[in-house]
């Protein structure tokens, strides 16, 4: 599934096409995607101008002049094109292969944003915009990953007297929206913590982070920050807006490289991989602590 990065990648490439547009006509090649459109999805759409694209988590939010906001979710290989532009200097083309062609929304500047979803696990929905954060896919979420409410202290709170390992958690929406396994995998490398580590560990019994906590924040944001310039990562389905596909995955540190010696500079470890909850989990035992 995409994740934090590919997600936000793609709200670039839709947001100077999409916002302050209006959308003139909306095809709808099949009544359902994950889960059925909404009643008069597309005649509730037509002749509403886009006001703003926004990221929550993995969700993209356009917020229309009607008051209602249209949420769209990826899903595992849902993507966007903006009519048949690939700009940019990448070297891998988007499949346009139409049978998968889902959504077709027709701006009135003359261009056309089109969703294609060859497993068709993503899904579009309308929410009142006001009513967007009380919402059940939004309310329980946590703080974003790219702000500043992401700090050693906040994390401190949520890991106190927690004997879950530290990933688990990262990896908990409620607590860090957006976050996946890809980059968890990473940040606690460049922070040289263990994935298996308790995170309760991680807390000085005064409630203050320990020192290793307290390079966490600044390594989630950094990955994520050198992913968002590399395009996201593209494992499988994931591309860009124009086709193309991110690079970050050339750039990843342990994920996906069991066997492979470790980059940390002076550590003569080799990347481990482990199955935690059902996913893969690679690090370092050697600088990994």
């Amino acid at each position: 599934m995409p994740e934090l990065p590919e997600v936000e990648t793609v709200r670039r490439g839709l947001a100077p096409a999409l916002v302050g547009a209006t959308i003139e006509r909306v095809e709808l090649r099949r009544p359902d995607l994950r889960f059925p459109f909404p009643e008069r999805f597309a005649a509730r759409l037509q002749g509403r101008r886009v006001l703003d694209l926004r990221r929550r988590a993995k969700y993209l939010l356009a917020d229309l002049d009607d008051g209602h906001s249209l949420i769209m979710h990826l899903g595992m290989s849902g993507s966007f094109r903006i009519d048949e532009e690939t700009p940019g200097a990448f070297h891998h083309k988007r499949d346009k292969n139409a049978a998968h062609d889902h959504v077709v929304l027709h701006l009135d500047h003359g261009r056309r944003v089109v969703y294609n979803d060859p497993r068709r696990f993503g899904y579009m929905l309308l929410i009142a915009t006001h009513a967007v954060d009380e919402d059940k896919l939004f309310r329980g979420l946590g703080v974003e990953p790219l702000n500043g409410a992401l700090d050693a202290a906040f994390l401190a709170r949520a890991f106190r007297g927690r004997a879950a390992p530290a990933k688990a958690l990262l990896l908990d929406q409620r607590l860090i929206a957006g976050l996946g396994n890809i980059y968890v995998c990473e940040a606690l490398h460049r922070a040289h913590i263990s994935p298996l580590r308790a995170a309760g560990s991680l807390v000085l019994a005064s409630g203050r982070p320990t020192a290793a906590l307290a390079r966490l924040p600044e390594a989630i944001k950094d990955v994520l920050a050198d992913a968002l310039k590399a395009g996201g990562s593209s494992l499988r389905d994931h591309r860009q807006i124009d086709g193309s596909l991110g690079y970050f995955q050339h750039s990843f540190r342990v994920y996906d490289r069991e066997g492979a010696a470790c980059p940390t500079p002076g550590c003569k470890g080799t990347i481990t991989r482990v199955v935690q909850s059902g996913r893969s989990t690679f690090y370092c035992p050697c600088c990994q602590t």
